[in-house]
């Protein structure tokens, strides 16, 4: 089970993920370990703006270069790099958002695995991001320590070892999405499969649960509905109406 407590400080300073113009140049060339895959697949799981694919060409040299993934695997990540050179600006993005914040099953938020809404995952995320903060790793303004390729950008600062250990300790979590794009027939699952290969562990796709779209899960439930039965013993069959009259004490009963 993934918990906070096998995060460790990383040994110098980091700047968070895609503050600078340019997050995979410079001292990242030279990583070794999976470290530069390891960012790159953090910026492959970032937000498809015309900015990350323009990147796209430097990324897909970058793999290459580092050679920490199997042929195979990064034959499926050049598929989904291509697929996101051709789309449209609009497209991409609406793609994206409809993939991964429009269902709990693809989210990217890996809190919302393992505490759902339950109250232990606010403390969790106040832990996680005091670790980067010690660390070293400052987030961009807005985004939560829990979001997968903040996370991923950690992972790349620690020694293979326990950046590989760190990975495996994720590894259902990552099964668990992995499934759900699958089922969904998407490119970015080939990305989860490459964690889970630097991980050492084999894709092992679950099914994913049914699941109420987030939108319909988080509305709030109407003030005004009728006499709707929903929630009672017998839901969609009408329901008898029993007028009680109101009883004064003082005056006897009301007319």
């Amino acid at each position: 089970m993934f918990t906070l407590s096998q995060v460790r400080p990383m040994a110098s300073p980091a700047q968070s993920r895609l503050k600078t113009d340019a997050p995979l140049r410079g001292e990242a060339r030279s990583a070794s370990g999976g470290r530069v895959t390891l960012r790159v697949l953090a910026a492959l799981l970032g937000y498809p703006d015309a900015k990350m694919r323009g990147y796209l060409p430097e990324m897909r040299d970058l793999l290459r270069e580092e050679g920490a993934l199997s042929q195979p695997r990064l034959a499926e990540i050049e598929g989904l790099m291509d697929a996101l050179q051709r789309a449209e600006s609009l497209a991409a993005e609406a793609d994206y958002v409809e993939l991964f914040d429009r269902g709990r099953g693809t989210s990217l938020h890996l809190f919302e695995h393992v505490h759902g809404d339950s109250r232990e995952r606010g403390p969790a995320m106040i832990d996680l991001g005091q670790t980067y903060a010690k660390a070293g790793l400052i987030l961009v303004e807005g985004e939560l320590p829990d979001f997968l390729p903040a996370v991923l950008e950690f992972v790349s600062t620690q020694p293979p070892a326990e950046a590989c250990a760190f990975l495996g300790e994720m590894a259902h979590i990552f099964n668990a999405i992995f499934g759900a794009l699958q089922q969904r027939g998407s490119a970015y699952a080939s990305v989860l499969g490459a964690l889970l290969e630097l991980a050492g562990e084999k894709a092992q796709p679950l099914k994913p649960a049914a699941e109420d779209p987030l939108d319909e899960s988080w509305a709030e439930p109407l003030v005004f509905d009728g006499c709707a039965s929903k929630g009672q013993a017998k839901p969609g069959q009408p329901q008898a109406v029993h007028i009680v009259r109101k009883y004064n004490s003082s005056q006897g009963a009301s007319s």
